[in-house]
């Protein structure tokens, strides 16, 4: 089966952070952190309003995104575009992760305003 084009799989979500950032290094040492994302909002569906809430993991890759994610409180406000994952490729389950490419902090007082993994 082809691959998608990338624009196939592309998330962008606000929320608040839910819980302490976990940070590690793969074997590679690359930096990854991981922090749960609470997201509510107010939407139409069928023409009828709508809450809605989820809540959804987000990996940060990368030394720039990694550190920015670290760096979050819990409570802070951020937006998060990437794309969304199996939360483990080796296993059969399909818990979704959201692997950020870009993070806006939305609370001034929280941290710097954003990074995307483009600016690695």
């Amino acid at each position: 089966m082809p691959s998608a084009p990338a624009a196939d799989n592309c998330l962008i979500i606000a929320g608040q952070v839910a819980g302490p950032c976990e940070q590690r290094a793969t074997p590679a040492g690359i930096a990854i952190s991981r922090f749960l994302l609470d997201h509510v909002s107010a939407q139409i569906e069928a023409g009828w309003p709508r809450e809605v809430r989820c809540r959804i993991p987000v990996m940060a890759c990368g030394e720039p995104l990694a550190r920015i994610a670290g760096r979050l409180s819990v409570g802070a406000r951020v937006r998060v575009r990437g794309f969304v994952g199996r939360a483990n490729p080796r296993e059969g389950e399909y818990r979704l992760v959201l692997h950020a490419a870009r993070i806006d902090v939305l609370d001034s007082a929280t941290i710097e305003s954003s990074v995307s993994a483009s600016e690695d």
